[in-house]
């Protein structure tokens, strides 16, 4: 079990057109993990949902959409980290 919040950088990076989302959390709660385009437009919500404490490994596929910068969103129990990543295809 994770002793804080944490938000890695996905892999691989850029990717085509699947990518893992990696998180840990160390408390039991309510975790949303979304994806948002370059003009921060949400574009899929991953999690929505209560989740134990742990770490948890999440696959994107992004063939429906182009190529481009996309940004990834975690929040709970008061956290909020984003980071980016590049999709080409």
């Amino acid at each position: 079990v994770p002793d804080k919040l944490t938000l890695e950088q996905n892999y691989p990076n850029p990717f085509n057109p699947v990518t893992n989302l990696e998180f840990g959390i160390s408390d039991f709660g309510f975790v949303t993990l979304k994806i948002y385009d370059i003009l921060g437009k949400e574009i899929e919500t991953l999690i929505n949902e209560n989740l134990s404490a742990g770490t948890y490994t999440v696959k994107w596929n992004a063939a429906n959409y182009t190529s481009g910068i996309y940004f990834y969103e975690l929040r709970t129990n008061g956290f909020s980290e984003t980071r980016k990543m590049v999709f080409l295809k």
